[in-house]
């Protein structure tokens, strides 16, 4: 079985490249341009060849670091970081001073299916390893950060690794940052998932809510636009949009507890729910 898990990275990979088409990260597609890795376990091995991309540096164990430097990195004619909630923002800003404990609701039509993906790849490359069972995040998810600095130090990205607390088994780690979409001129959130010859990304249109809740959605639409992407580098660049939707709602409940809800789609079909619970870390 293990021998032929190549094959399987390899007909995947050959799949999104037919589905996608010729992309130039270094001309008319950069905005697709995001770190990717050459070895099949992915958990935080991009790190270092992510900050020599920038000519900088990692920088870890930096006290209060977050996604975003600052959330007014956002702003733009439909976002203002100042309308949002203090709880919400300093989340971003600060993401590491912050706990979280997790939930999941599979839809029961595409469990099975969760369960094959992260069985048979996510749990493998430590990527993308979403849980599938209630008792997977039983005891919380441990969340890093990671700066990725520019030459001058300043922040040009970060680094957000989320591990099972029960197995240290890796469910995601992603490269945070923001970017503005061609023909745009409203900042978009933008994270990318590395993995061999290739990442998936996402990017997603900011929001400020009435209760200044803050919305993050990658939507339907053409390519260039708010949406899930995937970037495969073998044999010529390729890109294709991916029919995968999210929204993010992160807000403050009647008790003052700081609460996100995570829906991810595929198409219109709702896969999967999660819910988190954000506490102070040294509460």
């Amino acid at each position: 079985m293990r021998s032929f898990m190549p094959w399987l990275d390899r007909l995947t990979r050959g799949f999104w490249q037919a589905k996608g088409r010729p992309i130039d990260l270094g001309g008319a597609e950069w905005w697709l341009l995001a770190p990717m890795h050459q070895g099949r376990t992915v958990a935080d091995a991009w790190l270092q060849d992510a900050a020599a991309a920038h000519g900088g540096a990692v920088l870890e164990h930096i006290d209060g670091g977050g996604l975003l430097a600052d959330m007014a990195q956002l702003d733009g004619p439909e976002f203002k970081a100042a309308n949002l909630r203090p709880e919400v923002r300093d989340f971003y800003e600060h993401t590491s001073d912050w706990r979280m404990e997790v939930w999941t609701q599979w839809n029961p039509l595409f469990q099975p299916a969760g369960e094959l993906i992260s069985r048979f790849f996510g749990r493998r490359v430590q990527q993308l390893a979403l849980p599938t069972r209630p008792l997977d995040v039983a005891y919380g998810m441990d969340s890093r950060i990671v700066i990725i600095a520019g030459p001058d130090g300043g922040q040009k990205a970060a680094a957000w690794m989320r591990t099972l607390r029960s197995t240290g088994e890796y469910v995601y780690s992603g490269c945070y940052s923001s970017r503005l979409l061609p023909g745009s001129n409203q900042p978009s959130a933008h994270v990318a998932f590395p993995l061999e010859a290739g990442n998936v990304q996402v990017f997603l249109r900011p929001r400020v809510l009435p209760d200044g809740a803050l919305e993050l959605s990658s939507l339907s639409g053409g390519f260039g636009t708010n949406g899930a992407y995937v970037v495969v580098a073998d044999g010529g660049v390729h890109g294709a949009r991916a029919p995968i939707h999210e929204t993010f709602r992160v807000y403050v409940d009647s008790e003052g507890v700081l609460r996100t809800d995570h829906r991810l789609c595929l198409w219109s079909a709702t896969v999967v729910r999660l819910h988190y619970k954000l506490t102070p870390a040294h509460a």
